[in-house]
């Protein structure tokens, strides 16, 4: 009988940003990934004396990076009585989406990234500061672009692996760049979102370049890094008003939300570089300097969706998506 690879994939306990852990099982091909467990003390998730901790895979794929027969698992943390650990934000989103199931939610996430070899971002001279921002966002040429390369492995590594990846682009800060995942049902896009940044992790890896989500990578007169998270419901695909009050409900609660939006996002929402201060909350057709955007072709059409452009490039997506349902969908 032949065998295949599992590699396991986990969120850490680390704060205020979990990281991506994995490990490899070796299976029987037709075997299906089972309940693992792994050493919590290792990865702030337990002590010493009371270490093991479950894996439970939740979303499998097969593997691009590997090729063949294997497998890419992603998988949520529970204790040994299997309850859902305290660092698995998933849990919360299943019990939400399953109540809000009639709304028939769609997000898509616009996911941006910056490259960075050693200490500085790709590309930049290793004294002093490349030309300022304006030719590099969707630009061409070796002169303003950096990393293609990985970027390319990485969308067909993503649609190997069947994840629902939308487009990819270069972004507005040389070396940064940004691909979409979406529009597909909440836990669908925050764990197809998890497994594309492991991928991306793993892609630059061979590059010898590291991949961060940090929301303000360089501080200064540069764009800061997010993860746009686009948003609708059946009755906002149909008509406006709908969207209107979407917009008025995430108004409610802007603090709630700036604080499960990513960890340092006060370095991003400044209110510059196409951002809302994170001090307040305003929504508009068309207007990139607003929490919400409602795009212009939603405005004209009288239906479709809003853009909630606060969240960080680091955020855990299963706490926007649940934010977001709770707010507009009145959990």
């Amino acid at each position: 009988m032949g065998k295949y690879k599992a590699h396991y994939i986990w969120l850490d306990g680390q704060q205020p940003t979990a990281k991506m852990r994995g490990k490899t099982r070796i299976l029987n091909i037709g075997e299906e990934p089972p309940v693992w467990g792994f050493d919590g003390s290792s990865t702030e998730q337990a002590v010493g004396e009371a270490s093991d901790c479950v894996l439970k895979p939740v979303f499998t794929c097969p593997d691009p990076v590997r090729g063949g027969e294997n497998k890419l698992v992603l998988c949520e943390v529970f204790n040994t009585d299997m309850t859902p650990h305290s660092s698995n934000t998933r849990a919360a989103l299943r019990a939400v989406a399953e109540k809000t199931a009639g709304e028939d939610a769609w997000f898509g996430i616009e996911q941006e990234y910056t490259f960075f070899e050693g200490a500085r971002p790709l590309g930049w001279p290793e004294n002093g500061f490349p030309a300022p921002q304006g030719g590099y966002y969707c630009g061409v040429g070796a002169d303003e672009v950096y990393g293609r390369e990985i970027v390319e492995d990485h969308m067909d590594a993503c649609m190997e692996a069947g994840l629902n990846i939308c487009g990819v682009n270069a972004e507005v800060m040389p070396a940064q760049w940004e691909f979409q995942i979406g529009p597909i049902g909440a836990l669908a896009v925050s764990d197809e979102l998890w497994v594309a940044r492991w991928l991306l992790y793993r892609i630059a890896e061979e590059y010898g370049v590291s991949a961060t989500l940090h929301p303000k990578p360089v501080l200064g007169d540069w764009n800061g890094a997010g993860a746009h998270t686009n948003f609708s419901t059946q009755s906002m695909r149909d008509g406006y008003d709908p969207i209107i009050a979407a917009c008025e409900a995430l108004s409610t609660r802007p603090d709630e939300h700036i604080a499960n939006y990513g960890a340092k996002i006060e370095l991003r929402l400044t209110g510059d570089h196409e951002t809302c201060s994170y001090k307040e909350f305003k929504y508009g057709v068309s207007d990139r300097g607003a929490s919400i955007r409602i795009p212009w072709q939603v405005a004209l059409d009288k239906k479709g969706y809003i853009e909630d452009r606060r969240p960080n490039a680091n955020c855990d997506p299963y706490l926007v998506t649940r934010m977001i349902l709770e707010t507009v969908c009145g959990v």
